[in-house]
């Protein structure tokens, strides 16, 4: 099979940006602007058009079953905690590589978080905020970690489940026979120009939206064979879910403790970021290659 002859994904990835991309477009046809709480209601809609997709095509149009096929599994193993505490340690890494670039300062105070929502944030709602974070027996960064790992199995985890049952899930079982690095380009690819219509309004890259559609497709060429290894690894999109869920539950936090930078440097989906996923596509490419007894990251088929 080639790539032109899958027509499977063909119809997926053709549905799922017209739809996608309709949305957003009528969106602003009738007047929509993108703010809260508006933004964030078509940021949701959109990431489950992939899953509602995935679910046309697969049962709707080629009559066959979903849950199987496209490795919907609940069969718990030791990659579903990975799935969960990686995004972890992404944001450690993340914060540490941060602190590496000029003008990037630590600020536990969190002085540079409050100056990023004086934007947004009337005098006195700002005051609100700093005397509740005063009045914590912690420091809001730890509770920040435990609302997202919290957030990660549970909502967040719905959420990239509308995301995940497609990429990882559908296209994910149709490029198999591409390989492991091949499908892997090929989904990071179509899954970052998925995202142009909301990077364009600000989503990720408020500074930046247009240099920010490239950043994005960057950002998801080097997440795709992370989430990918997890779910073959754990056998479920549902692993694939987890660590979808938690990272974006984690994706601010990092964020909170400095000051400087911008959105194409610093934070997960900066330059920080990008050097922090090389490195976890390292680290998982040399327990593959070295320690991994069913060896995934090859040019050979996928087994699904």
């Amino acid at each position: 099979m080639t790539i032109k002859e899958n027509r499977k994904a063909f119809l997926f990835v053709t549905l799922t940006f017209i739809i996608s991309y309709l949305l957003v477009f009528f969106y602003f046809l009738f007047g929509g602007k993108w703010v809260m709480p508006g933004s964030l209601i078509i940021s949701i809609i959109y990431m489950f058009i992939p899953m509602l997709v995935s679910i046309f095509v697969q049962k709707i149009v080629y009559k066959d079953l979903v849950k199987e096929p496209l490795g919907i599994s609940f069969k718990l193993n030791r990659w579903f905690l990975i799935a969960w505490l990686l995004p972890v340690i992404i944001s450690f890494l993340t914060l540490g590589i941060n602190l590496l670039f000029p003008l990037v300062e630590f600020t536990p105070d969190m002085e540079g978080f409050y100056e990023s929502l004086k934007a947004t944030l009337t005098p006195e709602q700002m005051e609100a905020m700093k005397a509740q974070a005063e009045a914590f027996p912690i420091h809001p960064y730890w509770i920040g970690l435990l609302q997202a790992l919290v957030a990660g199995v549970s909502i967040n985890a719905v959420a990239g489940f509308g995301e995940e049952l497609g990429w990882r899930g559908l296209l994910q079982k149709e490029f198999a026979f591409l390989g492991f690095w091949k499908s892997n380009l090929l989904i990071g690819i179509i899954w970052g120009i998925w995202h142009a219509p909301i990077i364009l309004q600000g989503h990720n890259y408020p500074e930046h939206p247009k240099i920010g559609v490239f950043m994005m497709v960057i950002f998801t060429l080097l997440l795709a064979p992370i989430f990918s290894y997890v779910r073959l690894k754990a056998k479920s999109v549902i692993a694939a879910a987890i660590i979808h869920g938690t990272l974006n539950a984690t994706f601010a936090l990092n964020l909170m403790v400095i000051k400087g930078g911008n959105d194409l440097t610093v934070g997960i989906s900066g330059l920080a970021g990008f050097i922090s996923l090389v490195l976890v596509n390292f680290g998982l490419f040399i327990y593959d290659h070295y320690f991994a007894i069913e060896k995934i990251m090859t040019n050979k088929p996928i087994q699904i």
